[in-house]
Order: structure tokens, then sequence, then C-alpha cells
């Protein structure tokens, strides 16, 4: 397989980045792709690439961010055909929390239904084509994760800690081993590594793709993250995004070049 980045905040060379998350997959005989990050930099960046998004045989979206779904019209716009996957319990209500005020900071207004005869939903366990596989979360508790996160959904006039029923993580089966595709990892990435293996016990896990959400965490917690991601046994880590600068160099003092930085434009063969 081959995963090329469209988007992330870091590029080298003339690509334009963002804060923000796409990758594009070949998989096989099929195209995927998994978020379309703030914008249409994506699809600019693709085009740029010489990377057709009319081609694309379906899309994935990891969750219901702005920073992963804002770009979602422009590949429809641009792809006529291919149906997108959103986690059941994907809807237009997701906030964030600065200061008292709450902003904002999920799937535009009204996408969800003009687009709805192309989005899709699955929940739990689901396999899209042989070897390509979705999987929610089986983690409890992951409202902890919400409120620490100061990251909210609106149900009517409330405002509760967001449990990620809205996450889902990209599972595709390699030679190597399992490639997971987290972009954000809300509910930890150690977590996530987790529950593929339980979802997955007789495979080995060989990689873990996207953002740790570790912007705001504690030297002393991505430290004990990089200590429990290593237990996992798993082989590779690709993170960017939502990682943050200083906890990915933590991450490289502790488990070395077991760790890579994506970046905008960074092709990743497997």
């Amino acid at each position: 397989m081959k995963i090329t980045v469209l988007i992330d905040n870091l590029t080298k060379g003339s690509l334009t980045a963002e804060w923000g998350l796409s990758l594009y997959i070949k998989y096989q005989d099929s195209h995927i792709l998994l978020d379309t990050g703030a914008s249409d930099r994506f699809a600019r960046n693709a085009a740029h690439l010489g990377i057709d998004l009319g081609s694309v045989d379906f899309g994935v979206l990891s969750h219901a961010h702005y920073d992963h779904a804002n770009g979602m019209c422009t590949f429809f716009e641009q792809n006529q055909k291919a149906p997108f996957y959103l986690r059941k319990g994907s809807m237009e209500n997701c906030y964030g929390k600065r200061w008292i005020f709450r902003k904002y900071i999920g799937i535009q207004k009204g996408l969800l239904k003009k687009y709805q005869d192309r989005i899709l939903y699955t929940d739990e366990k689901q396999e899209l084509l042989p070897g390509v596989n979705l999987l929610a979360h089986s983690t409890k508790g992951l409202e902890a994760f919400g409120e620490r996160n100061r990251l909210y959904i609106r149900q009517g006039y409330r405002y509760l800690p967001d449990s990620f029923r809205h996450e889902q993580s990209l599972i595709l089966h390699s030679e190597q081993g399992l490639v997971i595709l987290s972009s954000c990892s809300h509910a930890g990435a150690d977590n996530i590594i987790q529950e593929v293996l339980s979802a997955y016990p007789e495979e080995k896990i060989h990689a873990i793709i996207g953002g740790f959400h570790l912007s705001h965490t504690s030297e002393e917690d991505v430290r004990a993250l990089a200590k429990r991601i290593r237990a996992t046994g798993i082989e590779k880590i690709y993170t960017g995004h939502c990682t943050g600068t200083a906890a990915f160099t933590i991450l490289q003092e502790e488990l070395g070049e077991q760790v890579c930085q994506l970046y905008t434009g960074m092709e990743i063969f497997i």
C-alpha cells in the first residue's frame, strides 16, 4: 500500500499546509480518502501531486471535527460517485471550550443533509473491502478524555463532555501486520492500539498513523504514553497534526527511530 499525506500542519517544498489532516491511500486496486482537512487545500495539493480525487472509490471521515471534515464539499464536487463513511453518531454538534466560551468545531452546518445521498453510517466493526475495516471505540469512560481536552457535544441546551462516539479508526491489513489510521486519537493512541488488538487477536500491529492530540499534554504524561505504546509491541509510528512539536520531540526521545514525523506530501510505503 501507499499512503500520501495530502494535508498536515507541516510541509516541504511547494505544497501548502494547514491545521488539518487528509490522507490518500492506494490499497491494492482501491483508492481511499481519509479525511479532507480544514479547507480545499488538500484538493489543491492532490492536483499538484497528480492525484485524481475523482478516482477515489470511497472516503472515510475519522471524526466529526472541522479540521478533518471541512473539505468534504470540495471532495463531493470533484468526485461524483464515491460514498463517504461516517461513524453513526456523527452530527453537527461538536464544540471546544476557550475560557468560558464554547466555539463550534464540528462538520459544516447543513452538510450532512445536503450530501445525505453520498454519506453512509457505520458502527462497531465493519469491513469495507477485503483487508479494509472500520473500527469504532470500545474503550469505556472516554468522557474523561473529552473533559480533560475541553471538547463537548451539544445536546439541546446542554454541553456534555465528548465521548467520541463519532470517532473511528481505519484498519488496513498488510504482510507486515495491521496498519491503524487514527487521525487524532482522541481516545489515546495506546487505547486505540489495544482496541485493535482486541478486535484482531490473531494479528500483530505494524504501524499507527495519525495525530495523538498531545499539544497541551505535560511532559510526564507524554513520556508515560510512549512507554505504554512501546509495551504494545507496535513497530512504527507516523504522527503529526495535533501531536505538537514538543510532544513529538519527547516521543522521539523515548521511542527513537520508531517514530516518524508526518508532513504534507509525505509518502509512506508498506
